[in-house]
């Protein structure tokens, strides 16, 4: 049996949607942002706080690999993905190791 390496990111990612006037607003931006990260990554995604606020959201995004650079190169991306959503605002990104 060789030894291999797996790596676990976490991302907590919250995010600010000052459009949003009601929850369905909010969801509709949400729901879209997890579904590209989904899809594109490969990611575990949910969201997790300020679950009863219109304007403020906080996803979750898990990422599992065995390259280290390859998942660091994945966190930039998120964040790029993120930015590029014209009706979300990065407020805080954290990115921890499990």
């Amino acid at each position: 049996m060789s030894s291999q390496s797996c790596f676990v990111m976490l991302l907590s990612i919250e995010l600010g949607i000052p459009l949003a006037r009601s929850l369905k607003d909010k969801r509709r931006g949400v729901k879209g942002l997890k579904e590209r990260l989904r899809s594109r990554f490969n990611a575990s995604v949910a969201e997790v706080g300020y679950l009863d606020k219109w304007q403020r959201a906080l996803i979750a995004v898990c990422l599992v690999g065995n390259d280290k650079r390859q998942l660091e190169s994945d966190a930039a991306r998120i964040r790029t993905l993120c930015e590029e959503a014209g009706d979300l605002a990065i407020i805080s990104l954290e990115q921890a190791w499990l």
